[in-house]
């Protein structure tokens, strides 16, 4: 049979670990109703403490957990330097792991190493996760007294630190630069528009538009969910036939080079003709051809930040739940006029 677990009793009576644990302890901030029904429970089912587990949680491991939803964006790996570089500063290990954009995949992380592997995660929420909106399991491991903080793609509901991108403004001050540059036909591609960061972009394109006293034309607007590299460029040639643009803002670097790639098959120089925008500042915009102008999310300050906030949540400097905002630059390429 398998073993019961406090995860289990919690589940059988609808609470969560903490009061669990707070009830096979004896607390008396647990009513003796409750407490009694727990304790009657744990004894008929056999129920024996971890007390390996328990060993390891009442020490420090100096180790943070780090969960990315995906190896394939240059973003993280800047987030990650900087994490390993502030916890080495403060003689901290960091173990990483990948949840591959999966909820399942994240909630078995977090359930391995939950078990006294570390003392706290830094984590992005997998794509998977916020669709579902289901953050019951980063509730339940702050609750059972493992801190969290998150980064870039964050679960509102959830009371914990948190350091996002200023995605709003990022696009906002993108526009009014193009226009400042003479462009007046601003395109907007998204590959993220079912996330909330995608939101809060394709809003500071609107309110961007706004503030230069362009229309908002929705034809000029295209979203490219789950497709692969090789299909933005299909889906992006016949819109250049459609659409008279000369500028063009995406969500990120894959389809900001499509982009490019669609427009120079298309008959149109770059610059001159057309001029493209990424977010994020990787690898694939230093290297394209020409050199491509970017919004740069500082991944490594990020990753700093994060590691900081956690470190000092760990060692006691501070109780307070923060969110912090990074602010964007852009950085001015060849692929801009």
């Amino acid at each position: 049979m398998k073993k019961l677990t406090i995860k289990d009793i919690a589940k059988e009576f609808n609470v969560s670990i903490s009061t669990v644990s707070k009830a096979l302890n004896d607390s008396y901030e647990i009513s003796e109703a409750t407490k009694s029904k727990i304790q009657k429970y744990a004894k008929e089912h056999n129920y024996k403490p971890n007390f390996n587990a328990l060993s390891l949680k009442n020490r420090s491991t100096k180790t943070i957990g780090i969960i990315i939803p995906t190896m394939l964006k240059y973003f993280f790996a800047q987030v990650f330097k900087g994490i390993e570089k502030a916890a080495i500063e403060r003689g901290y290990k960091v173990i990483a792991c990948i949840s591959n954009e999966s909820y399942n995949k994240e909630v078995e992380i977090i359930e391995m190493l939950s078990n006294g592997s570390i003392d706290g995660f830094i984590l992005s929420m997998s794509k998977e996760t916020e669709l579902k909106k289901e953050f019951s399991h980063f509730k339940e491991t702050i609750e059972n007294g493992t801190p969290i903080v998150m980064f870039d793609r964050v679960a509102e509901p959830i009371a914990c630190d948190k350091i996002i991108t200023d995605d709003f403004n990022g696009v906002l001050n993108t526009v009014e630069y193009l226009y400042k540059t003479g462009h007046k036909k601003i395109a907007f591609v998204s590959t993220i528009s079912n996330l909330h960061m995608g939101e809060q972009r394709l809003l500071g394109y609107k309110k961007g538009l706004e503030n230069v006293g362009l229309p908002y034309n929705e034809d000029l607007v295209v979203n490219i969910l789950d497709k692969g590299y090789k299909e933005y460029e299909s889906i992006l040639t016949p819109f250049y036939k459609k659409n008279k643009i000369d500028s063009i803002i995406t969500t990120g670097e894959s389809a900001a080079v499509a982009a490019m790639k669609a427009g120079l098959k298309s008959g149109l120089e770059i610059p001159k003709d057309l001029a493209v925008v990424a977010f994020s500042n990787g690898i694939l915009a230093r290297h394209s051809s020409p050199k491509m102008t970017t919004i740069s999310q500082h991944g490594e300050q990020m990753g700093e930040m994060a590691a900081k906030i956690l470190i000092d949540k760990l060692e006691k400097k501070h109780k307070e739940i923060v969110t912090r905002v990074i602010k964007t630059d852009l950085v001015i390429r060849d692929s801009t006029k």
